[in-house]
């Protein structure tokens, strides 16, 4: 579907603004208008026409360009869309205030409705593995496989690590953080975010340091960014609590989609304990164990997942070209690193 054909709903691309999220090499970003929000997406075009499409969604404080790493490694197999969700990135707030992770997965199933592309891959990390899991859940008809790199999915024992993050969910707690922290430079913030994210990050170069540290000035000055990641830690806090069918793993049982699901060892923000509880919880799933990886595997080990995601899509029957699987390695060979296992259940 051309642009000229989208609906009314939809605006056209626009050329990134000052000030706006970092946009790489082959990337654009377009600007989404939907009842209630607008979304910013950042595309990577296929290196073929008539492949599948893809969607992927970042997790709390994260944003599209979390993405832009994996996203040149499977253009040769999908059409990759990566959102901002609402009050990140570049997308503003939502008009109702709702950062629950319902309000956030209402938001990516309204843009597939709108954009008119699913089925997708779907892609999740984090906070947008919990919306993710939620879609596929409520919406079967619009995923055609369902990718999980360290979903946020309700634990019983919370790492001490994580529990900072989680304590932004109360009232007051992120106003007091800032005035605690307002000597803080953008690059004593990015580091402690990357001691927390990365499973080693003394592997991030410096030039994406730099980008992170310009990220970071960016977010800081939009001034609904601490209410955005506050609303939004409160939503996983509730989501932890809910029970029910609404609950999390409970909508896990019903994911109907092939899944991969991929864990770090040294993620200190959801538990490689997990990851078995996961597998087990899914269906139709297979686990990707990354042992040297941290919270965001899809950034520190792209290859990596990229053949897991490989793999997960041939076997669904989603490849159009066999011979692709094995493109850059696939889930079997990761074994030749020492920082990856790649096991199925």
């Amino acid at each position: 579907m051309s642009s000229t054909e989208l609906p009314d709903v939809l605006a056209a691309t626009v050329a990134p603004k000052p000030g706006a999220v970092g946009v790489v090499e082959g990337e654009r970003m377009d600007s989404v208008t939907l009842p209630g929000m607008t979304l910013s997406v950042r595309t990577r075009p296929a290196a073929d026409t008539g492949l599948p499409p893809a969607l992927y969604v970042h997790g709390l404080g994260g944003s599209s360009q979390n993405w832009s790493a994996l996203m040149p490694l499977l253009q040769d197999v999908m059409d990759g869309e990566a959102l901002d969700l609402p009050g990140f990135g570049d997308s503003p707030p939502p008009d109702d205030g709702d950062y629950s992770v319902t309000g956030h997965a209402r938001a990516v199933i309204r843009f597939l409705e709108a954009r008119g592309r699913g089925p997708v891959h779907l892609v999740g990390n984090s906070l947008g593995g919990a919306v993710t899991t939620r879609v596929a859940a409520v919406r079967p008809d619009l995923v055609r496989t369902l990718t999980l790199v360290s979903p946020a999915l309700p634990e019983l024992r919370v790492q001490r690590t994580a529990v900072p993050t989680g304590l932004l969910a109360l009232p007051g707690v992120a106003a007091l953080f800032t005035r605690l922290t307002k000597e803080w430079t953008p690059e004593m913030r990015v580091r402690g975010v990357m001691e927390l994210c990365y499973g080693d990050p003394a592997k991030v170069s410096p030039d994406a340091f730099a980008a992170a540290v310009r990220e970071m000035e960016r977010r800081l000055a939009r001034p609904y960014f601490w209410d955005a990641m506050a609303r939004s830690a409160r939503g996983i806090v509730n989501a932890y609590t809910l029970g029910g069918q609404h609950g999390l793993w409970r909508q896990a049982e019903r994911v109907l989609a092939p899944t991969l699901l991929v864990y770090g060892g040294r993620d200190q923000l959801v538990s490689y304990r997990m990851a078995h509880k996961a597998a087990a919880a899914f269906r139709d799933s297979r686990l990707l164990t990354l042992t040297e990886a941290g919270h965001v595997a899809m950034m520190e080990f792209p290859d990596a997942v990229a053949a897991g995601i490989r793999e997960l899509v041939a076997d669904a029957g989603e490849l159009r070209d066999p011979r692709a699987v094995r493109k850059g390695g696939g889930v079997s060979d990761d074994r030749r690193d020492p920082g990856t296992s790649g096991t199925r259940s």
